[in-house]
């Protein structure tokens, strides 16, 4: 059975990966980056390479955007030469950004005046899950268009759910990235409460992932810690937008709050490129003269 051809704008951290792994499985991939540099490592893959937008709307039985956040999805559907400049009707448009659940509403709307289909499709996981295929896929939209993505979804991911209606998935998303948050946060917080009780950081790190407590993110990010290599595998700039977007729709908890100014503070000192777990970093500076801390963490881990 012939494999459709797949239209792929975004060609960042996780684009790359996620569109290699189709080229991989034998799709036909035409990718669209404003970077085109960023284009040449899929190309020597076999994928070709659209002069613009407009044209990879038109060439592309489906196409899948992977970009930064609302105004740069915006800019790329509805752009002076974006895709729905001059669609072929009935191209299943496939976002994965993570985004607002008013844009892909507005997005879902958009396509369906120019003809062609839209379907929301967040993903759960960071840059090894998407080299491995092994993202967890959350989608919004019509059953029909599900169904049809699913080829392209079962190379992506280890698990995908339809979760209604466009908007959906989106507030799902975000859900779980509040959620991503707050267990960086909290981890970071035990690691420093630790090293001021004098607790080998090693130590309580080991008895949180063999306890009940543990979980993959606290296991992934314990060696982030141990190795003191913040190399961002998901960027605090970019968890810091996602809690943006959580208050944007009406988070009002009591958890919340705090837990945003933490970052926004962390962003606003020059952690945003590095991983999130760098909010410990950030921690240990806000901390480091404030009773009763003070003198006792170090940046050491």
């Amino acid at each position: 059975m012939e494999k459709m051809t797949i239209g792929w704008v975004g060609l960042g951290t996780m684009g790359t990966p996620m569109a290699r792994n189709l080229l991989n499985k034998g799709f036909q991939v035409c990718v669209y980056n404003r970077t085109r540099e960023k284009e040449r490592e899929l190309i020597k893959l076999g994928a070709s390479s659209a002069n613009s937008l407009q044209q990879l709307s038109r060439i592309s039985e489906v196409v899948i955007t992977m970009v930064t956040d609302d105004l740069a999805v915006e800019e790329v559907y509805n752009g002076s030469n974006g895709l729905l400049a001059d669609p072929s009707p009935g191209t299943l448009m496939i976002d994965m950004s993570t985004v607002g659940t008013r844009i892909s509403k507005k997005l879902a709307k958009d396509c369906g005046i120019k003809g062609v289909r839209f379907l929301e499709a967040k993903v759960s996981g960071s840059v090894k899950p998407a080299e491995e295929g092994q993202l967890v896929i959350m989608a919004g939209g019509a059953n029909a268009d599900y169904s049809r993505a699913l080829p392209v979804f079962e190379v992506l991911g280890k698990r995908s759910f339809h979760m209604g209606e466009v908007g959906i998935a989106s507030a799902s998303k975000l859900c779980l990235n509040y959620f991503l948050g707050l267990t960086l946060q909290g981890l970071a917080e035990t690691v420093l409460f630790a090293q001021h009780l004098n607790i080998d950081t090693e130590d309580i790190l080991n008895l949180l992932n063999e306890s009940a407590l543990g979980s993959g993110i606290t296991r992934l990010k314990a060696q982030t810690i141990l190795s003191n290599d913040y190399s961002p595998a998901f960027a605090l700039k970019h968890i810091t937008k996602d809690l943006t977007l959580v208050q944007k729709e009406g988070m009002d908890f009591p958890l919340f709050s705090p837990l945003l100014t933490s970052f926004q503070r962390a962003f606003q000192m020059g952690y945003g490129e590095q991983d999130a777990i760098s909010i410990i970093r950030f921690l240990v500076h806000d901390f480091k003269n404030a009773a009763p801390f003070g003198g006792i963490i170090s940046n050491k881990n």
